[in-house]
């Protein structure tokens, strides 16, 4: 059985692309904060890469921006390239499910960073 279900936070803007088949496939990682210790204290982060397809990868370009919080249902998928000259292997999880915990249009300061949250309306959701 290959399935996975991860709640954390986008650390950076999703990588839309489109396949040359014209499947818009997005690409990007979360945070996920470990468990505490047995005494409280922090045991760190991961940060697991996520792909996700066709129009749930178009609406998490359009809604998700860094920071927000998602959870993702899916399964891990392994891989390797080959980079100048040596074998790279690569373990990503791709979702079937996409979540929005926090989400609204991708507004931005002048900085760079979301505005926040903006409210949506119901029927404005195309899913």
């Amino acid at each position: 059985m290959n399935n996975v279900t991860l709640i954390g936070r986008l650390t950076k803007d999703i990588e839309l692309r489109y396949s040359n088949t014209g499947m818009a496939v997005a690409r990007f990682s979360i945070a996920i904060n470990r468990m505490p210790g047995k005494n409280g204290e922090d045991k760190g982060a991961d940060f697991p890469n996520i792909i996700v397809f066709g129009k749930t990868a178009e609406n998490c370009e359009k809604y998700l921006a860094k920071g927000r919080q998602v959870a993702i249902q899916g399964h891990i998928q392994t891989g390797s390239y080959e980079k100048d000259g040596r074998k790279v292997y690569t373990t990503d999880v791709v979702a079937d499910r996409v979540e929005f915990l926090e989400w609204g249009d991708r507004e931005q300061k002048s900085d760079g960073t979301p505005s926040g949250f903006t409210e949506i309306n119901e029927e404005d959701i195309p899913f």
